[in-house]
């Protein structure tokens, strides 16, 4: 009777059985991954608690199925997240739409820009704790994306860019001289190249600060032809992993470099 009285206190609470509880989150759908033959794993980045991983049961029901258009990558959505001390997976509970962004998976060109973001998000992101600057961030550009008309072709450098100031590892865009190098290693710029062997040419750290300069309200302005545009995205995410080791090697960026 007493574990039963207090069940009933943890469900009046909000509080799970074992220690827990039940918190309301807005979150950004990252990646789904197939745990087993009855559950997935979706990775979601909240406002409350940064990234979370949560256990998420698969099938063919009407139920399931609804749950899986939910869950799309970069899907904003709105639930009830169980949280136990000590455990990595947690459980949701009325899960539905926070915002609808119908054109991300409308539109194929930001269907790949889109991929392309969740991949590279759930490789550089590994916060669990509240971040609400980055959370805004990541939120406001996954809508401003769904809406955008103009300077499509450079939301993900400008995203990219910007991404990496959020992270930690933004260049020194003011040791920036005309004429000077670019220490990838370091992140500043130097009249010239010494040890070491990630370094980029001056025409090339021009384009460095050039993108310094770029937001999302003019990306638009920003001409670049199409080898370019693959060559500074190449070198933003060479620049990522000599400064997040987890990156490692990506597939959506392949993708991107056939748009445009």
């Amino acid at each position: 009777p007493a574990f039963l009285f207090g069940q009933a206190l943890c469900r009046m609470a909000g509080l799970c059985y074992i220690c827990g509880m039940y918190v309301k989150i807005h979150g950004v759908v990252l990646t789904t991954v197939k745990y087993n033959d009855r559950q997935n794993i979706v990775r979601i980045y909240t406002d409350q608690r940064g990234l979370m991983a949560f256990a998420v049961v698969q099938g063919t029901t009407r139920g399931a199925r609804s749950r899986a258009a939910l869950l799309q990558p970069l899907s904003l959505i709105e639930a009830e997240a169980s949280v136990r001390p000590g455990r990595e997976v947690s459980t949701l509970r009325d899960l539905r739409a926070w915002q609808v962004v119908p054109n991300l998976y409308g539109n194929p060109v930001k269907t790949a820009i889109a991929m392309y973001v969740s991949e590279l998000l759930s490789r550089v992101v590994v916060e669990q704790e509240r971040n609400r600057v980055l959370f805004d961030f990541i939120e406001g550009s996954v809508r401003l994306l769904d809406g955008l008309e103009r300077g499509v072709g450079n939301f993900h450098l400008c995203f990219t860019f910007r991404l990496g100031g959020l992270i930690g590892i933004e260049p020194d865009v003011g040791s920036y001289r005309d004429g000077w190098w670019f220490d990838m290693a370091e992140g500043v710029f130097r009249r010239a190249p010494s040890h070491g062997e990630h370094w980029l040419r001056p025409e090339q750290a021009r384009v460095i600060h050039l993108l310094s300069r770029m937001t999302y309200a003019n990306m638009h302005l920003f001409r670049f032809t199409r080898d370019q545009r693959n060559e500074i995205l190449d070198t933003m995410l060479a620049y990522f992993r000599l400064h997040q080791s987890a990156l490692g090697s990506m597939r959506s960026p392949e993708v991107l470099r056939r748009l445009w």
